[in-house]
């Protein structure tokens, strides 16, 4: 679907309601409606470089293990043993030849199915065959990871369009340098809606204000993207020269274009209130002496977008806020993200 950037309805366009920010029920149908049936950014390629490289992650409540198999494909399994629940695997690692469950030992092999399991054999019609690890969705794109429980949108239509309109930067060209990740006492909600407008940026990020061209910065919008751009100013020390490109991709997922360099960022909502935003940087072998200065901007921006969001999590807890208008030039992308959440909440 072409992106667009602008819509009538925009004129008219309100916020979000403080309860969908605010009421335990509303997250909860979140979780089912919205993150279980979706795609979410949960690693990159150089973390399951070879058999056994794996990584264990959570959607929707749900542990995962995501892990390179021996004939180069990934699978993503439940990281819950058949047997009482117990986890195979904690965090990530590297060349597991099987998967023993932490709890009692159950084991299976990479792909997920038992293999052997202690003090059995008294079991009447214990069928080891018959037992496997429940499998989730997994892709590879341009060097990334995503997975899915199920039901989630055609992966083409999640990245349509996004490696032609960044040509000729490729993103799988591009080596992992470093990770950050930060907690903010949000509504996961506030921490998207705050990345996916510019009309901020004078207010709140005066050091970014100076390293984007504002007056230029365009927002387009369709389907499950929103993409955010402007032209680079200044002499290039941070972002190199160029155009900046902010992809959001429904619901979590968000790529951070500069020239030579990528840093993508996963949401998390840990619960109604707590919101964890993992940071990855990729750079091209050019623009790697960028990091140091590149970290220092993204730490500061980082720390201002999490106060000014914490502050709007509690105004919209206070009783006090009511859904205000939208800007039609600034904040379509918000608009178009806020549609598919309403969307989501009457399935």
């Amino acid at each position: 679907m072409p992106l667009v950037n602008e819509d009538p309805a925009l004129q008219r366009a309100e916020a979000l309601a403080a309860h969908f920010y605010t009421d335990a029920d509303a997250f909860a149908r979140e979780q089912q409606q919205i993150m279980a049936r979706a795609w979410h950014l949960v690693a990159h390629a150089a973390e399951l470089r070879d058999t056994g490289d794996h990584v264990a992650t959570t959607i929707a409540g749900v542990p995962l293990l995501v892990l390179r198999q021996p004939d180069g494909t990934l699978r993503a399994l439940h990281n819950v043993c058949r047997h009482r629940g117990g986890p195979l695997v904690r965090g990530s690692g590297r060349a597991l030849r099987s998967l023993r469950c932490l709890y009692h030992g159950w084991t299976y092999g990479l792909d997920g199915a038992l293999k052997s399991v202690p003090a059995m054999g008294a079991a009447c019609d214990f069928d080891m065959a018959q037992i496997a690890l429940p499998q989730a969705e997994v892709m590879e794109w341009q060097g990334l990871v995503f997975a899915s429980l199920g039901g989630a949108p055609a992966f083409a239509q999640f990245v349509e369009g996004i490696a032609a309109a960044l040509q000729p930067t490729r993103l799988d060209a591009m080596a992992f340098h470093a990770r950050r990740v930060y907690e903010v006492d949000c509504n996961w909600k506030v921490y998207v809606d705050n990345y996916l407008e510019g009309y901020h940026i004078p207010h709140v990020h005066p050091s970014l204000d100076g390293l984007i061209a504002y007056s230029d910065y365009e927002v387009a919008w369709g389907g499950l993207q929103v993409l955010q751009h402007s032209p680079l100013t200044g002499d290039g020390t941070v972002y190199g020269q160029g155009t900046v490109h902010y992809y959001w991709l429904w619901p979590t997922t968000m790529l951070n274009v500069t020239p030579g360099r990528l840093q993508s960022n996963r949401v998390e909502a840990l619960g109604l209130r707590k919101t964890r935003v993992t940071f990855d940087f990729f750079y091209e072998e050019s623009a790697a002496s960028r990091f140091q200065v590149d970290l220092e901007v993204s730490d500061q921006v980082q720390a201002e977008d999490a106060l000014i969001c914490e502050d709007v999590q509690r105004a919209l807890e206070s009783g006090s806020y009511r859904p205000g208008r939208l800007s039609p030039r600034r904040e379509g992308g918000l608009w178009h993200f806020q549609q598919l959440v309403r969307a989501a909440h009457q399935r």
